[in-house]
């Protein structure tokens, strides 16, 4: 029998949730021109989260890994947005590097965890 919020217990989704809660942080202040960019990052960062949390309730390891794949490219797409940010000067070189290395332990972490589901 699968345990009941399972997720809450994964290393990924906890560091996942602390990069939301800084991109939150971060995007409050972009300027009104830049909101689409501060909304995307917002949306792309709590779509790791929340597809960690929706695959760890599915009945199958292949169903769970499809989701994690999502979560994946959402980190991605989150990375990218950092990126423009700084392109756009809305960010500081410091909060990119720091932005930018969360998502990359995120992404090793969900890769990992992906590659773990697949052995099984």
């Amino acid at each position: 029998m699968k345990k009941t919020f399972r997720f809450l217990e994964f290393k990924v989704y906890k560091d996942a949730k602390l990069f939301y809660q800084k991109v939150v942080i971060i995007t409050k202040d972009f300027t009104k021109q830049y909101w689409e960019l501060g909304d995307q990052l917002r949306r792309s960062a709590l779509s790791v989260v929340l597809n960690i949390a929706e695959g760890a309730g599915k009945d199958s390891d292949k169903e769970f890994n499809r989701y994690l794949n999502n979560s994946l490219g959402s980190i991605n797409e989150s990375a990218a947005a950092v990126d423009v940010a700084y392109d756009e000067k809305l960010i500081s070189p410091s909060e990119k590097v720091k932005l930018l290395d969360s998502a990359k332990q995120i992404a090793d972490q969900l890769g990992g965890f992906s590659k773990k589901l697949r052995m099984r």
